[in-house]
């Protein structure tokens, strides 16, 4: 019976062939978010608003919540640019579940600083009086 001798570790030194990629943050890019602070309407949406940016692409998103019984409608609009502007209509459903309307992703065209976003809900189809706007570059009011 013949013995084998232990197999020896050997080092390489690899170069990666393609440029170190964007920082990954789970299973993607790093997305980068600048949101407004979350609002609430006396008639009972809550919303938060935001520009997003991830890798050369930007686009808005809100967070909103309906408790007002009925739908509703939201216009979210992502401002940028060269006066550039992209809107989205989303149905807001009765009920008290989470949701999000986002707007299409853009390649970016400047810095996050370059954009805003207002997201706008009213009743459905636009009818009735404007609830809640809300903003990513809104503040929080400031104390007397």
């Amino acid at each position: 019976m013949s013995r084998r001798a232990p197999p020896r570790a050997t080092t390489t030194r690899c170069r990666p062939p393609h440029p170190v990629a964007p920082p990954l943050l789970g299973l993607g890019l790093a997305t980068a978010a600048r949101c407004g602070p979350e609002l609430t309407s006396p008639d009972g949406i809550e919303a938060q608003t935001c520009v997003l940016t991830q890798g050369e692409e930007t686009w808005a998103r809100t967070y909103y919540r309906n408790v007002t019984g009925g739908a509703l409608d939201a216009l979210l609009s992502l401002m940028g640019p060269d006066d550039r502007t992209v809107q989205m209509r989303c149905a807001v459903g009765a009920g008290d579940e989470p949701g999000t309307c986002e707007t299409p992703r853009e390649r970016s065209r400047g810095g996050p600083d370059a954009y805003t976003a207002v997201a706008e809900f009213a009743g459905e189809a636009g009818s009735g009086p404007l609830l809640l706007r809300s903003g990513s570059n809104s503040t929080a009011p400031s104390g007397s």
